[in-house]
C-alpha cells in the first residue's frame, strides 16, 4: 500500500515493487512507474577489520549473474526464467491483440493484467494462450471494445468454456471488476454471428 493515486483509475492500492524497480495500480493493473532507482548505498565489515559495499554485481545485459560464479555454474533458471515467461506472454499478447485489431494501450494493460497473474503465480498449470487470452478479454471488457470471448476462441481454436473458466479466475484472484456486457451490444454483435 502506498499513499500514491493511481491517475488511470483512482485506485490507491498501488504495488511497489523495489526488486522489480515499478509502481503498479492492482487495481486496473496501469503501471504508474517504472525503472525506480533506489540510490542507497550499505557498507558492512569483513572479517579482518575492512569494509565492503554491500549488494551484487548487475552485469549489462540485466541478467543479475553474478560473475564470482563463473559461466560454467549458470543455469539460466530464475529471473531469466521469469523474464523469458513475460516476453512470450508479451510476444502472444501483440499477436492475438493485433488479430483483434486493439490499440497499443489495450495491449499494455492486458500485458500488466498479465503480469499481474504472473506475479500471483497463476499461469502455472494454465497454457499461456489461455492466460493471454483471459488478460486481452479483461481488457476488452474494462475498455468496453466490441470483442466476445468467443472472438478469442475462434482465434485459438479453443473451447469458449474453458477460456471462461480462465477469464473467471483471472478477473476474481486480480480482483477485476469487469463490467457485465450490455443488451445494447447485442444488434451489432448478432449479424455477425449469423
Amino acid at each position: 500500500m502506498s499513499s500514491r493515486v493511481c491517475k488511470n483509475c483512482g485506485g490507491t492500492d498501488i504495488d511497489v515493487d523495489q526488486a522489480r524497480g515499478d509502481a503498479v495500480c492492482v487495481g486496473c493493473g496501469s503501471v504508474l512507474e517504472d525503472n525506480i532507482i533506489v540510490s542507497e548505498v550499505q557498507f558492512m565489515e569483513t572479517g579482518g577489520g575492512g569494509s565492503s559495499a554491500v549488494g551484487q554485481f548487475v552485469a549489462g545485459d540485466a541478467s543479475g549473474r553474478n560473475p564470482t560464479f563463473g559461466e560454467g555454474l549458470y543455469t539460466g533458471v530464475g529471473r531469466e526464467s521469469r523474464a523469458q515467461t513475460l516476453q512470450n506472454g508479451r510476444r502472444q499478447i501483440n499477436t492475438l491483440g493485433h488479430q483483434l485489431q486493439l490499440n497499443q494501450h489495450c495491449l499494455d494493460t492486458a500485458f500488466n493484467f498479465y503480469k499481474m497473474a504472473v506475479c500471483k503465480r497463476l499461469t502455472r498449470g494454465r497454457r499461456v494462450a489461455h492466460v493471454v487470452a483471459a488478460c486481452l478479454y479483461l481488457v476488452c471488457r474494462t475498455e468496453g471494445t466490441p470483442h466476445m470471448l468467443l472472438d478469442l476462441s475462434d482465434l485459438l481454436q479453443v473451447n469458449v468454456y474453458v477460456l471462461g473458466r480462465t477469464f473467471l479466475v483471472l478477473a476474481r484472484e486480480l480482483c477485476i471488476n469487469a463490467p457485465a456486457i450490455g443488451t445494447y451490444r447485442l444488434p451489432a454483435i448478432l449479424p455477425v454471428l449469423l
